[in-house]
């Protein structure tokens, strides 16, 4: 990695930039980075303007120009190769290009400008960090975890943002491109295009010659066997864990034994002289997170004195809570992954579903409370699951039982079969291996299939809960979903509490969450009814509008109130109107007489109040006509009257815009309304249609407004998680 190959990219039109990317300088006028960088992200064209800077500013002098795209793949992978518009002179040593082999994680580093970095113009970022080959999908497409990492913004905008295009080098040859982030891991870990997937690309290589007088050349780099550093250099914990192990790897014979079984496990090449040390082994577990879970495969069967079975029990235990070991090894955690892609290939929403009700007293992450899980998520769902226990009950003196073992069971229960046996095969060896009781694993199996048996309350109503928290620049919420049950239990899906979203995101988060109770045992063809809980201010917004994108190659896209039953909810009102829950049910019980349609006779607030608490004064809807600068007064008396049902043109510009919404029924009968509603909306929403009405619809329930409240009781070991 060569600094003054550094390039900083910014795109956009002649009057305003639009990307700022990150780049690598390959040939005197090539500049590799992700294609994204410098293309619209709505119409996928090129930006006419691209401007380089090459160098890095704290290395001496950079070079300012021009360039074009010269190269797409054409898989449509995202990596591109930019023309200068001049030569930069680039260092006599050519780029060196390889391709990461065998199983163990590779150090790496890159240069890119991510906007964490960003005051008042960009600065260079020194990314470092480990290449997990094993992690899912890794040799598709590698992840990064990355060491230093910032925390999200407030602002909503990606704190990786510009790190895109960054080369990627382990041992000094480039082996990928950043792309992306992957934020279920909370800004910890990138995605990098890998070299090889492009570089034998035909037009690829004949630029190579072209501009580099070479076509690249991969070399397969391997993991070196790391050594011992300083003893002053470990930490406290490191040191504890190191006295530990000497109990049982004192004899240089076994240490040697154990540490040559280790190593070839792990995917390191070793020499038929390797005789590690004990202090070599503890560099092997720093390097490598599963390391000392594997090692304590091969050592547990050796043991035969109960004594030194729960000394290592207790070694174990205490190593992952001090954060210096995972849950699995390396094979067992190879043989998960196995076990659970094809099920996730399958059935998408089961998982996620299972870890729910499995570990409904444990704080889950984003990750972990989704309503799908892909396939290439599954690995940061099972590593977050490794850290956690399931909090419950076990005999004295042995271990908690993991939260990952618990979900399992869970799974096996559901899926049954073959699959069933395997997994719980599965868990068996790994309870047997960390020391857990085998009541406590029999007791999760005993839940597991009680629950499996058990056929869940239908959903009646997936629950969008919307706060403020837009960007300056851009519109955005924080989000929560709750899904409720006709037997009055509710499941919350997500509580990403400090992250804004834009609408774009919260609807594909609502329309993941209504498919996944869609594909519920029992659930048939009902479709859940959508409840936005919005305050006073949101009220305006048009969640109805908000459009997640087509769900496929087939199906076109639409607006979420085409899709649902859609109404809104303000639980605000009632914690400002003392009387209003009460008023509420006296109209709900009132047998719904005669709606109250605003007219000009009740334009003002007095005028409204007068009618609302004399002639229809049990009236369960109102339907507000007249401006919009009247309208938001208005809508808010109701609901402080306790009008459970209102409803309104959003785009009625006065009085005469009234028979728009004639269409839909809106004196008809009430319970009908919201699908009324909705089918209105799902034709008045399609590009093609003539009427310009928008209606919005207030539904609150008679039974009280559904609030996202839950219990969670966080894991002791990990500490309290506040969203």
């Amino acid at each position: 990695m060569d600094p003054r190959r550094l390039a900083l990219i910014l795109s956009g039109t002649a009057q305003e930039r639009r990307s700022v990317g990150s780049g690598y300088l390959i040939a005197p006028r090539l500049v590799l980075t992700a294609r994204h960088v410098v293309e619209d992200r709505d119409t996928h064209a090129e930006w006419p303007q691209i401007q380089i800077r090459v160098g890095h500013p704290g290395e001496g002098s950079t070079v300012r120009t021009n360039a074009s795209v010269l190269w797409r793949h054409p898989q449509d992978l995202d990596v591109a190769l930019l023309l200068t518009d001049d030569p930069v002179r680039v260092p006599d040593s050519p780029v060196r290009w390889g391709r990461p082999v065998g199983k163990a994680p590779l150090p790496y580093e890159g240069l890119g400008f991510p906007l964490a970095t960003a005051e008042e113009e960009r600065e260079v970022e020194h990314l470092r960090g480990v290449l997990p080959l094993l992690s899912s999908g890794s040799r598709a497409r590698y992840v990064l975890d990355q060491d230093p990492a910032p925390d999200h913004r407030t602002d909503g905008r990606k704190a990786w943002g510009g790190a895109s295009g960054s080369a990627v080098f382990c041992d000094d040859h480039l082996v990928g491109v950043v792309i992306e982030d992957n934020q279920s891991y909370g800004n910890r870990r990138l995605r990098a295009s890998p070299a090889h997937t492009f570089v034998h690309d035909g037009e690829f290589e004949s630029l190579l010659m072209q501009y580099a007088d070479s076509p690249p050349q991969l070399v397969n780099i391997g993991a070196s066997l790391p050594k011992a550093g300083p003893p002053a250099d470990r930490t406290p914990a490191e040191k504890a864990l190191e006295l530990a192990l000497w109990h049982f790897l004192g004899d240089p014979k076994v240490c040697s034994f154990h540490a040559r079984s280790l190593t070839q496990e792990l995917g390191y090449q070793v020499p038929a002289d390797y005789a590690p040390s004990l202090s070599d082994l503890m560099a092997l577990f720093a390097r490598n997170r599963r390391a000392l879970a594997s090692l304590s495969g091969t050592l547990a069967p050796t043991l035969t004195a109960d004594t030194a079975r729960d000394r290592l029990t207790a070694l174990l235990t205490q190593a992952r809570a001090a954060g210096l070991g995972s849950l699995l090894s390396l094979a067992e955690y190879e043989r998960l992954a196995q076990l659970l892609s094809g099920i996730c290939k399958e059935r998408a929403t089961l998982l996620p579903r299972a870890a729910s009700e499995a570990l409904r007293y444990v704080c889950l992450s984003d990750t972990l409370s989704r309503t799908h899980l892909p396939v290439d998520e599954l690995g940061a769902f099972v590593e977050e699951l490794e850290a956690m226990s399931d909090s419950l009950q076990v005999p004295d003196g042995t271990p908690q039982v993991p939260a990952l073992l618990r979900l399992v069971e869970y799974v096996a229960a559901a899926v049954g079969g073959e699959q069933a046996a395997e997994l719980r095969e599965w868990s068996t060896r790994v309870a047997g291996r960390t020391g857990i009781h085998p009541t406590a694993l029999d007791e999760r199996r005993a839940d597991a299939l009680l629950w499996a048996a058990r056929q869940p309350s239908p959903v009646s109503r997936v629950v969008l809960e919307l706060t403020g928290g837009q960007a300056p620049s851009e519109e955005r919420y924080v989000c929560r979903i709750l899904v409720a049950r006709k037997d009055g239990t509710r499941v919350l899906l997500h509580e990403s509490r400090t992250v804004p979203k834009t609408p774009e995101e919260i609807a594909v988060y609502l329309r993941e969450a209504v498919d996944s109770a869609a594909d519920e045992p029992g659930q048939g063809d009902h479709v859940p009814w959508v409840t936005v809980l919005v305050d006073r201010q949101g009220l305006h917004l048009a969640v109805d509008e908000w459009n997640p994108g087509a769900p496929n190659d087939f199906v076109p896209d639409r607006p979420i109130g085409a899709e649902y039953r859609m109404t809104l909810s303000c639980p605000d009102m009632s914690a400002r109107v003392a009387t209003r829950d009460r008023d509420q049910r006296r109209r709900w019980q009132s047998g719904n007489p005669t709606p109250l349609v605003t007219d000009q006779k009740c334009a003002t607030d007095r005028q409204l109040n007068l009618v609302l608490t004399t002639s229809h004064r049990d009236a369960a809807q109102v339907v507000i006509n007249g401006p919009r600068e009247q309208r938001m007064r208005l809508l808010e008396l109701c609901l402080a009257r306790g009008v459970p049902v209102v409803l309104w043109d959003r785009e009625a510009d006065g009085y005469e815009d009234a028979p728009k919404l004639s269409p839909l029924d809106p004196l008809g009968l009430l319970a009908e309304l919201p699908k009324r509603v909705y089918e209105f909306r799902a034709e008045a929403l399609e590009p093609t249609a003539t009427t310009t009405a928008r209606p919005a619809l207030v539904w609150e329930e008679e039974s009280g407004h559904p609030k996202p409240e839950s219990l969670r009781l966080a894991d002791p070991r990990i500490g309290v998680q506040v969203s």
